[in-house]
């Protein structure tokens, strides 16, 4: 159940977060939660990473393709200089802004803002990630959503990467990511442990034909 504030006091902002892993719908729920303040005549205003380009430049856009325009900041600081007069302020894509992201939602929550912010809470190596750790211990609500495993149809929570490479950040959609439940993801990265030792042996192997 999505927990929702029936009014806005001026007086008292807080912070939520949505997270889970990939595919789980959180820009989608986001993206509910900030039509529903528009809609009670609310001042919105929506940011996102400017390196997030997937399906638009300016949009935050879902999965499932629904939409709302949004301001593109490179740096967490970017966002207190555009919250001018503002009731509502929604950030999608967290785990890509820096380290000041919890200090900027504390500032503003303080100053009365409701701030509400989607992001993947641990990257494909199932680590925390980014400023997402700090975000949901100092949130007042804290909303953490599933997908489903696409290799048995559980619960999963873990956002596995497809594709070769250890860079952190990698934009990409079904392609390059999966999401899997535990029992799935460490089956996964056992697989592809063994798959790269077996690659490192044929390539020794080579290397030792042609000497």
């Amino acid at each position: 159940m999505f927990l929702e504030k029936d009014s806005h006091n001026k007086s008292q902002g807080w912070i939520e977060v949505i997270c889970g892993s990939m595919f789980s719908g959180k820009t989608e729920e986001l993206i509910r939660r900030l039509k529903r303040a528009k809609i009670a005549k609310l001042k919105v205003e929506i940011f996102k990473p400017g390196v997030d380009t997937r399906y638009s430049e300016e949009d935050v856009v879902s999965h499932n393709a629904t939409a709302l325009h949004s301001i593109p900041v490179e740096s967490a600081s970017e966002i207190l200089f555009y919250a001018n007069d503002v009731d509502v302020i929604g950030i999608d894509e967290a785990q890509f802004l820096d380290d000041e992201l919890p200090n900027v939602c504390e500032q503003l929550a303080n100053q009365g803002v409701r701030v509400i912010i989607a992001g993947l809470d641990m990257d494909f190596m199932g680590k925390p990630f980014g400023p997402m750790p700090k975000l949901m211990a100092i949130a007042e609500d804290v909303t953490k959503v599933h997908a489903i495993c696409v290799r048995c149809g559980s619960q999963a929570q873990f956002s596995h990467r497809t594709i070769a490479g250890d860079k952190l950040v990698v934009l990409g959609e079904t392609e390059s990511y999966e999401p899997l439940c535990r029992a799935c993801y460490l089956k996964a990265k056992e697989e592809k442990s063994l798959a790269t030792a077996l690659d490192d042996n044929q390539d020794g192997v080579n290397q030792n034909l042609n000497v």
